[in-house]
């Protein structure tokens, strides 16, 4: 059996989902990169102004690499017992967040990958990355046949729609090289049709200032106030983009069954707000979402209260948060309420 096909077989046996082979070569997307920079389109997000160099030559970040093993892992391989359903009701967060930082995980299979093929050939030199380096991950993953770019700039699969993490061990390895998939979003826009703050502003091309999961995520200051409504529940991520994705069949499925009424999720998110910050910390142990941090949860809690339906439980919640020291939070706060006080005088 050739190495290239023993390398996935491995993949397989390790809990990957899919894994393909990429030639380091991406001057095809270099356009596409410096177009969306210089619109801005970055946002806050400053690391994406550096190391062009090493994002477009994957031989900067390594100089012996030749061949680019890509693979992906689905959502469902960092499952987190000690997280319930409920967290993600009505989408309050997202798909992917409720779950074992995907991170560990990846870089534990991808060494174990690694040391499979070390004990196959004589000589191996790699670099293992999973979202921590100025790597196009899209891009090669793209081009070793795991899936296409969609319109709302996640990686489709046919099999898995969107719903998988990537990762990539760059290697010293000749080893034949995979072809690109077909792009199958052909005339479908659905995606961006159903982008809350029309954060994509055209096909393949998303404003991250606009993004849901940007604001709430990445965003480290004030929510701009003219966005805030357009947030709607949600407190980490969103999710629409993929929920909307004909290919997304088994999330979809996934969510219905998760749905509540506004006024069950508001329960709950009454109930996160109350949270302390070490019940916070220790709650989203182990979790994506604990690198918020405790002060942008409360302000991201606060938005998505603001944005439920009427009840007294919700301002009694505000009220007992307005003294946090944080002027950002109290911010929130306080366009929280002054919504529930317009919403409780118009009725």
């Amino acid at each position: 059996m050739e190495l290239a096909d023993q390398i996935k077989l491995w993949a397989k046996e390790i809990g990957f989902t899919n894994l393909g082979i990429a030639d380091p070569n991406l001057s095809a997307y270099q356009t596409h990169l410096e177009n969306w920079l210089e619109l801005g389109f970055q946002a806050e997000m400053d690391f994406m102004n550096h190391n062009q160099e090493k994002r477009l030559n994957p031989q900067e970040l390594m100089r012996q690499t030749k061949s680019i093993i890509c693979v992906n892992l689905s959502y469902q391989a960092c499952s987190f017992a000690k997280l319930t359903n409920d967290w993600q009701q009505n989408n309050a967060i997202s798909s992917y967040a409720a779950r074992r930082d995907y991170h560990k995980v990846m870089y534990k299979k991808l060494h174990q990958l690694a040391d499979k093929i070390s004990q196959a050939v004589d000589r191996f030199n790699y670099r293992a990355f999973c979202d921590n380096a100025p790597v196009l991950e899209k891009a090669l993953a793209e081009k070793s046949g795991i899936g296409w770019v969609g319109k709302y700039t996640c990686l489709v699969n046919k099999q898995n729609g969107s719903q998988f993490f990537l990762g990539e061990l760059f290697t010293d390895l000749e080893l034949p090289f995979d072809h690109a998939h077909e792009n199958h979003c052909a005339s479908c826009n659905k995606c961006i049709a159903a982008c809350p703050t029309k954060a994509l502003k055209a096909p393949y091309t998303l404003d991250a200032k606009l993004c849901i999961a940007y604001l709430t995520l990445e965003h480290k200051t004030s929510i701009p106030i003219e966005l805030r409504k357009l947030i709607g529940q949600r407190i980490v991520g969103c999710d629409e983009c993929q929920l909307s994705c004909p290919w997304n069949r088994i999330m979809q499925d996934e969510l219905q069954q998760q749905k509540t009424s506004p006024e069950e999720c508001a329960k709950k998110l009454i109930e996160l707000f109350d949270w302390s910050e070490a019940e916070f910390l220790t709650k989203t142990q182990g979790t994506s979402i604990r690198r918020l941090g405790y002060e942008r949860w409360l302000r991201n809690l606060a938005v998505a209260l603001g944005n439920s339906p009427y009840d007294p439980a919700i301002i009694h919640a505000l009220k007992n948060r307005l003294n946090h020291p944080s002027p950002m939070v109290q911010e929130h706060i306080h366009w929280a309420m002054g919504v529930r006080y317009r919403q409780r005088t118009s009725s």
